[in-house]
């Protein structure tokens, strides 16, 4: 079984240009990178050119005797034991990151007369980039593949399901039938999360210990990361601040407090090993806004922030929060409830904008889970994990700031009343959409 990614309709606009640029696809480890690209080569093109540079390090000589791509393309023939052709041939350098001359290389495919279709792949790529200085600025292209949203995990699940949520094009309740059946496969998705082994798993079997199995795998190999690629300063602080953010969600406010991670530590003792969390895609920081403004980057506070897991599966595993929680949820699960919520909205946001949201408060008065930023408009965004949705924080917002749209994602059905509207948690990826209608009206 194969999950369908948006990414694909960027994919192909790539492969359709008369001379792409060689592009590089960032992600963490498990989100499916060297599947997607396997699969599209084998869809796409006559046929794929498959090199790993962690499981063949032997390749990385071919880079290091010379600068031309011609040559490297006639000894990277021999390996595959067939023609590597332009256009005809997708070429796709796995784990790159392991080989920062293949890295470098990519310019020189770049300028490079024949248009060979070069894909580069690694789940520390974010990591190696900010630390390579001679990486080919302008050579290059980037796209970025998330951990699945759940309308890929519903074209699987239940397609008659996903062709409807992405057919809606007004804004008006749901029929109780089809709300109660999205339902019923949102619950599973926020099980397994978007990671799409255990995601397959789920859909395939059903098999619920063996989607724990699965995330509590992928988390492992996340910790085993820290020791092989980690300075040796900074694995002890990064496994700290790892395994202390399910306890920094669980707090009311869910800012970020390094005296969660370890009594008595600093900001700048762990700085470091923040960054690399964030740089290897690993974890998302939202900083804080007290003053709304555009651009909303310009009015962030960067000492203040909340970080959030990249999928809310790991997060639940890694929180040690079993699967009966979340589908006979209780009043003792009620506040982590909304820090799965909140996650899950974020990645759902993160990946139709683009860009991470920020979070605002008011001198303790009143606190909006996040904002984002539509071409020059500012959108409030509250997240309510049931039915309740009382919210005196976006009211706040309401009287000091009158945003043209308030967004509350909750259980509750579709509906826009008095600027506000109110997004079923399981419609969190037509987001963009949706604001698109409202505006247009």
């Amino acid at each position: 079984m194969f999950f369908e990614r948006n990414i694909l309709s960027q994919l192909q606009v790539w492969t359709a240009r008369p001379k792409p640029k060689p592009l590089l696809l960032k992600g963490a480890r498990q989100v499916g990178k060297t599947s997607l690209l396997k699969w599209y080569g084998q869809t796409h093109y006559s046929k794929t050119a498959y090199f790993n540079f962690d499981r063949q390090p032997d390749l990385k000589q071919f880079f290091e005797l010379t600068k031309d791509p011609l040559r490297i393309i006639q000894n990277l023939s021999l390996v595959v034991g067939f023609p590597i052709e332009p256009k005809n041939t997708l070429i796709i350098f796995d784990e790159i990151q392991e080989c920062k001359e293949a890295l470098n290389s990519l310019k020189y495919f770049e300028e490079n007369q024949e248009p060979f279709h070069v894909v580069g792949a690694g789940s520390l790529l974010g990591v190696t980039l900010g630390n390579f200085a001679s990486f080919p600025v302008g050579k290059v292209e980037f796209l970025e593949l998330f951990p699945l949203t759940f309308l890929e995990f519903l074209t699987q699940k239940d397609p008659e399901m996903s062709n409807y949520l992405n057919s809606i094009q007004l804004v008006e309740p749901i029929p109780d039938y089809f709300f109660n059946r999205i339902l019923e496969s949102f619950r599973l998705y926020m099980i397994s999360g978007g990671m799409p082994e255990p995601a397959k798993e789920l859909v395939e079997s059903a098999d619920l210990s063996r989607v724990e199995t699965l995330l509590e795998n992928i988390n492992l190999a996340y910790e085993l990361d820290f020791s092989k690629h980690v300075p040796s300063k900074d694995i002890q602080k990064i496994s700290y601040i790892w395994n202390s953010i399910p306890s920094q969600l669980a707090k009311e406010n869910k800012k970020f407090l390094y005296q969660v991670v370890k009594p008595g530590a600093r900001a700048r003792e762990y700085e470091d090993a923040l960054t690399w969390l964030i740089q290897a895609g690993l974890v998302y920081k939202v900083n804080r806004v007290n003053k709304v403004g555009i651009p909303l980057s310009a009015y962030q506070d960067l000492a203040i922030f909340k970080i959030y897991f990249l999928d809310l599966g790991l997060l639940r595993s890694k929180a040690r929060l079993a699967p009966n929680a979340i589908i006979h949820p209780t009043a003792l699960f009620s506040e982590f409830k909304g820090a799965l919520a909140e996650n899950y909205v974020l990645q759902s946001l993160i990946s139709q904008f683009g860009e991470l949201p920020s979070y605002w408060t008011s001198n303790g008065k009143a606190e909006v889970d996040f904002l984002i930023q539509v071409q020059n408009s500012i959108f409030p965004v509250e997240v309510k994990s049931g039915e309740n949705t009382r919210s005196r924080s976006l009211t706040v917002y309401d009287e000091e700031n009158r945003p043209e749209l308030k967004l509350r994602f909750s259980m509750k059905n579709l509906i826009h009343q008095d600027h506000l509207l109110n997004i079923p948690l399981f419609m969190a990826d037509r987001t963009r959409d949706l604001v698109d209608m409202m505006l247009k009206k």
